[in-house]
Formats: structure tokens, sequence, C-alpha cells
């Protein structure tokens, strides 16, 4: 049976950096080849991502944060790079790597480009970024342990979910209904299904129902 490969666009401006990705990502357990496409700086990212040659050719697309600024372009970093990268290859897993763990910066990522996969550089093994690999192959999300911290941390603090948000979150993770909340919380359903509004929001849920918001408050570590 031929080996399915994996194309891989990884865009870091260190290439020793990519060459270590490249070399464990050859030691994936899912049988997959794998084939990557370097790119060192964002002027060849940018025309990479851009070109029609590479229309639908990527499978996942890998960026550094911190790159050089591309001028011509007013691409400032990765993130710019990455909603290049959604646009043009909306169906290739994107993967953010950063060295910054401030947890604003990790946050407003999320936010703003909702990775399949968010990296902090301190914070993952071989092992672990093989972990993130196949679990995006599989269609899950990865978050490494800061980012996870992070984004808890910041949802936690009144400025993001106050204490009222926060029961219904609670509330929800104890199997409570939708329709029985205001037994518990002295809201109309209206308020109630506000808040809702403002959770799904703040935890990067589209159109989701109240599993969606349990399922994503307990992958952060929030219940």
């Amino acid at each position: 049976m031929e080996q399915k490969t994996i194309q891989i666009l990884m865009i870091d401006d260190h290439p020793s950096m990519i060459e270590g990705y490249k070399s464990i990502l050859a030691y994936n357990e899912l049988g997959f080849q794998i084939e990557v496409t370097p790119a060192y700086d964002s002027k060849t990212a940018f025309e990479i991502l851009t070109s029609n040659l590479n229309a639908n050719k990527f499978d996942f697309i890998f960026i550094d944060l911190s790159l050089p600024v591309y001028e011509e372009q007013n691409i400032k970093s990765g993130e710019d790079l990455a909603v290049i990268a959604k646009k043009q290859f909306p169906e290739a897993k994107i993967a953010i790597i950063t060295s910054h763990a401030e947890a604003f910066i990790l946050f407003n990522i999320q936010k703003h480009i909702n990775p399949d996969g968010l990296l902090v550089k301190s914070d993952f093994t071989a092992e672990d970024f093989l972990n993130a690999f196949e679990d995006m192959v599989n269609g899950e999300k990865y978050l490494s342990k800061t980012v996870k911290e992070a984004i808890k941390d910041l949802i936690s603090n009144k400025k993001f979910i106050d204490e009222i948000n926060r029961e219904i979150i609670m509330l929800l993770g104890q199997g409570v209904k939708s329709k029985s909340l205001p037994n518990y919380i002295n809201l109309s359903m209206s308020a109630i299904d506000k808040r809702k509004t403002q959770i799904r929001d703040i935890l990067q849920i589209k159109n989701g129902n109240d599993e969606d918001i349990v399922r994503e408050a307990k992958k952060l570590g929030f219940i």
C-alpha cells in the first residue's frame, strides 16, 4: 500500500528550526511521508502562499510568529501570513509557533486566527510536537500547556468573563439545561442567551451549542 504524502509549508527565518521540525515529523506514527517546502522570510512565504502554482498544494502550514517585516505587502509578523494562509488554503491545517508566552498575545492569536495548533517554543518537546501534529491530522486542535494556562487565566479574569458568566459555564458543565438556568440564576432567559453569546465569542465558538461551550471550557481547564 502506497504511503500518503503530507505536503507542509514551514515558515521560519531560522533554517535550523525547520530542519529540526522536519526531522521530528519524519518519525510520525501515522505512516505518512512528509514533504516540506521551506520559507525563510516573509517575502518568500507571501510569494508561495499567493502563487497560483501552489493552489491546494499544502495540507499543513507551520508559521513562526516572529518574522522580519515585509513592508511592500504590509506583513509585520507571522500572524499576517496566517490570515493569508487561511484565505488561500482554507482546507490546510494552520499551526502557529511562537516564543511569546504573554497571555494577551496568545489570547489574541487564538481569537483572531483560531489556528489548528498554537505552540509556545519553550513549552514542547519533540514528542509533544509529534502529538500536536497527529492531533491536527485527526481533526483536533492542539494548544500547548502555556497557551492553555494563559487563556484560562484570561477568561477567568473578570474583564473577560464576569462572575455570572462563570456561573453559567459551571452550571452547564454540571449538566443543567439552558431552559433551567433561570431557576439557578436571577436572570431572564433572554438575558442568559445574550450572556451565552458573549461566552461563545470569548471561547471562540461559532454557532455552537451548550455542549460546545462545556467542551471548550474543559479543554482549557476552566471546568
